[in-house]
């Protein structure tokens, strides 16, 4: 089980190439995301929420705050790739961000809130973009040059990946 949980959906690789059909694709999938997290953790009492996906993983309470966390530092990075030539990007301790409590005991409704307005805001940028646009560049210390057509499609993949662990340990524990 720990496996299938932790990459659901595969584990992410960086795409060498991203067509504008597959970019499109990632569009919708950061659209919907927001609409997909709810549903996954609807009904789910609060010690459901607590439990961990998997062993040793983050509770779901964790997964969903995390979401929408990492999403709005994706979509600052992406603004400012728009706005500056080959900004460098800060990195985060996404682990340690997990412990802190708003992300460990807040109501999760305010983060389903959060990714709710954020990928709002999100995709109007996206769906503006040209495709010289999704060819500008960010510098990541730990992934190195990363096109914002590779950012969009590593965004896509995430959200379907933690909606993923989240309904793969509902399944598991019969929620």
């Amino acid at each position: 089980m720990t496996g299938h949980l932790r990459y659901p959906v595969g584990p992410w690789a960086w795409p060498a190439e991203v067509t504008p059909e597959e970019r499109a694709q990632h569009i919708r999938d950061i659209e919907t995301l927001p609409a997909q997290l709810r549903a996954a953790v609807a009904g789910l009492a609060p010690r459901h929420l607590d439990t961990p996906y998997r062993e040793g993983g983050w509770s779901i309470r964790q997964i969903v705050h995390h979401v929408p966390e990492s999403h709005m530092n994706s979509y600052i990075r992406c603004k400012l790739a728009l706005t500056e030539d080959h900004p460098t990007v800060k990195p985060y301790d996404e682990a340690l961000w997990a412990k802190l409590p708003d992300a460990s005991t807040a109501p999760v409704g305010l983060s389903l809130d959060l990714a709710d307005a954020l990928h709002q805001r999100w995709v109007l940028v996206l769906r503006a973009m040209t495709d010289a646009d999704f060819e500008r560049t960010l510098y990541h210390p730990e992934a190195g040059t990363l096109k914002l057509k590779a950012v969009a499609a590593c965004y896509g993949w995430h959200g379907r990946h933690h909606v993923a662990q989240i309904v793969a340990t509902r399944q598991h524990y019969g929620w």
